[in-house]
């Protein structure tokens, strides 16, 4: 489906997220497993957070992705070269991929000095999962394309957070392409049953059709907890409260569409009920100042980006911004 593009700004005044492993060199001759463990635990704890410019406090992309195809025909479409070669730039610039759930409530465990990316696909469309003979991925399709760059890439991590409609991912059938997901650690979320204009309905229709969504994946795969929204549209129901809790659904953190990176998720501005999103697309071509070539761009050159202290039970950042932290983190703060 296709979205309109806002900015978070109006959005809200509208209506109110790989462990790296370094290899050293192997021992010398005579000297135990012990002593090189000893070096490796000595090289990773050299790694301060100044050495690192640790900052937890830095906005971090939010990516929206919705069609794979070769013929796009809009600007939510991007070709499977195009979301290839995105995927290969994060990970040249040292970003790894984290889920929507651990983002939004501060479980980021990411190698000192990389940087968080939340890559996140909504409409459950067959181009982004579709299994072959085997459970085996169709080449070309976003979850085979994370699997080749996570491959050629060992620090990123292949995973992501699928924003689903009921009877999603037709070609593979909605319940064996969930629990493929599932059970290779990728989050399963809630997109609405039937993606309607939450804005556009009363309260209790927007209620059930947020239920209803929600119903419909944990029948197709049961046990699976649900703790994430991305709006239709990036419309906001009324009153913006029912987004986030309503009957049979609770969410730890709500999707907009949005257009520019999301604050960190320790940053006392941090808004868990509205965060926003990054379309996917060119560095030319329709609004592409909100896109994410152009954010990557502003990112890359020093605009506040989010940089992992590599502690997930700490967070960094340089003492000038003490003030942005939220009170609620401040027994893990480590400014410097």
């Amino acid at each position: 489906m296709r979205h309109p593009l806002v900015p978070l700004g109006a959005l809200v005044g509208a209506a109110l997220l790989a462990s790296g492993c370094s290899t050293g060199p192997s021992p010398a001759a005579g000297e135990g497993r012990g002593a090189a463990s000893s070096a490796a635990v000595g090289a990773v704890a050299a790694k301060t957070p100044v050495e690192v410019g640790a900052d937890e406090l830095g906005q971090v992309p939010v990516l929206m992705y919705h069609q794979l195809t070769g013929r796009p025909a809009g600007v939510y479409d991007r070709t499977p070269a195009d979301f290839r070669a995105e995927m290969e730039r994060l990970a040249r610039e040292d970003y790894v991929p984290v889920t929507a759930r651990d983002f939004q409530t501060g479980r980021i465990d990411i190698p000192a000095g990389t940087h968080p990316v939340v890559l996140t696909f909504d409409d459950s469309t067959n181009s982004q999962v579709r299994l072959g003979p085997g459970g085996v991925p169709a080449p070309d399709t976003a979850v085979a394309i994370l699997m080749e760059t996570a491959a050629k890439h060992p620090g990123f991590k292949p995973v992501a957070t699928f924003f689903v409609n009921a009877d999603g991912f037709s070609a593979t059938g909605t319940a064996k392409a969930l629990t493929w997901l599932k059970e290779h650690g990728y989050e399963v979320a809630n997109h609405t049953d039937r993606h309607e204009n939450l804005r556009s309905l009363d309260q209790a229709g927007a209620t059930r059709a947020i239920s209803a969504g929600q119903l419909a994946i944990e029948r197709a795969v049961p046990g699976t907890r649900v703790t994430s929204l991305a709006l239709p549209f990036g419309a906001m129901p009324q009153p913006a409260g029912i987004a986030t809790r309503g009957t049979g659904y609770r969410y730890d953190g709500v999707y907009l569409v949005g257009a520019n990176p999301s604050v960190s998720p320790f940053a006392k501005t941090f808004t868990p009920g509205a965060i926003p999103r990054i379309r996917s697309a060119g560095p030319e071509g329709e609004d592409a100042d909100f896109g994410s070539s152009r954010w990557l761009d502003k990112l890359a050159a020093g605009k506040n980006r989010y940089v992992s202290d590599g502690d997930p039970n700490t967070v960094a950042f340089p003492s000038a911004s003490r003030n942005e932290l939220s009170p609620a983190f401040a027994r893990r703060a480590r400014p410097y």
